[in-house]
């Protein structure tokens, strides 16, 4: 199933792909999940996820916006506090530099990236389980979560086990039209 979607995600230019993720950043600051919360989990998106990069930096001083940083076989949350503060981590991902964010129940919204998922909220990550483990920290029982995806990335069903953590919600904006919008 990643092979398929690394393929379908080929399909699209990067500028397609760009476009696509500012269209749906535009309309996830809508959501009112998104405008009540304080403190957000993001994530600094790799080339074949929903770029979150402007995003990240457009909301960065008006909200505590936290990203994972790899540590072993853990992700660590610590605060964004601007491109200048990044340094490339594991994976070449960009992680932030300071302090680390220890109680994850004040977390009011997580968005989380997959590579795949289904209608009834299951998650297919990259197959190392960083957010799994993350994800299961009691704290999370009670933060809201929502997966953000490509349309192609979305199922009827996909491989999943019973310690994977559902999605309260996957967030995905039509390629072609704004007023399908979907929250499932």
């Amino acid at each position: 199933m990643r092979r398929y979607i690394k393929e379908r995600h080929l399909q699209y230019s990067p500028l397609e792909r760009q476009a696509y993720s500012e269209k749906m950043m535009a309309h996830l600051e809508k959501h009112p999940r998104f405008q009540a919360a304080k403190i957000v989990l993001l994530f600094h998106s790799l080339p074949d996820e929903p770029s979150t990069h402007r995003f990240i930096d457009k909301w960065c001083d008006k909200k505590n916006i936290y990203l994972p940083v790899c540590e072993g076989k853990n992700l660590r949350l610590r605060l964004y506090k601007g491109p200048e503060y990044l340094k490339e981590g594991a994976f070449r991902i960009m992680e932030p530099q300071g302090q680390d964010l220890v109680a994850y129940d004040d977390i009011d919204l997580a968005i989380i990236p997959g590579m795949a998922f289904d209608v009834d909220k299951h998650r297919l990550g990259r197959g190392k389980g960083f957010y799994d483990r993350l994800l299961a920290h009691p704290a999370f029982a009670c933060v809201y979560k929502i997966g953000l995806a490509f349309p192609y990335q979305l199922f009827e069903t996909i491989p999943h086990s019973t310690h994977d953590i559902l999605m309260d919600e996957i967030f995905q904006v039509n390629f072609f039209s704004v007023q399908n919008e979907t929250y499932i």
